[in-house]
């Protein structure tokens, strides 16, 4: 069972990304042209579970499945699309989990997703401590369910996601 753990905002955490993406960036080469640090972990001053959210993106998404077997060697187990189509997921850490991968695929609006919703809460200081203040209240009140928990916060972080596109659009000039 995972217990639903969320602390401070740990400077560590950069660098925790950072090391992890270096191994990424070795078990892929140069079929992942970039990655992303994103979710909570990404975000300075924002309480988080502590697990380091990492965003792979790749030119062929199908490429993928066939490094499981390197990503197994590195602790990570392989989820398929883990409930997002284009998506290849890993875990580490078991039910204590360390990092998820999530590998998108170029272009994928997935990423933008995700980086805007990352980038809004490091612009907006308001709407990033009402989140983890809500986090934080919710780990309390949900110790041992993480379904609970995520079902907790699920309308918030759409309409944290819906500012998020709409700022993220103006901020990039996109219509």
């Amino acid at each position: 069972m995972r217990n639903v753990e969320v602390t401070s905002y740990n400077e560590a955490w950069p660098a925790m990304f950072e090391k992890e993406a270096d191994s990424l960036r070795k078990i892929f080469g140069e079929v992942v042209p970039a990655i992303h640090h994103i979710g909570s972990t990404a975000v300075p001053g924002l309480h988080a579970k502590p697990v380091i959210d990492i965003l792979p993106v790749v030119t062929d998404i199908s490429v993928v499945d066939t490094y499981e077997e390197k990503m197994a060697a590195h602790g990570y187990e392989a989820k398929g699309e883990n409930g997002i189509a284009g998506r290849r997921f890993f875990q580490k850490g078991g039910d204590d989990r360390t990092h998820h991968v999530h590998v998108f695929p170029k272009g994928s609006s997935e990423i933008v997703r995700h980086l805007a919703f990352r980038d809004y809460l490091r612009a907006h200081k308001r709407a990033r401590e009402e989140y983890g203040r809500l986090k934080a209240e919710l780990a309390v009140r949900f110790p041992e369910d993480i379904d609970a928990y995520i079902a907790g916060k699920n309308n918030v972080v759409k309409e944290i996601e819906k500012q998020a596109m709409i700022w993220y659009r103006t901020k990039a000039g996109r219509r």
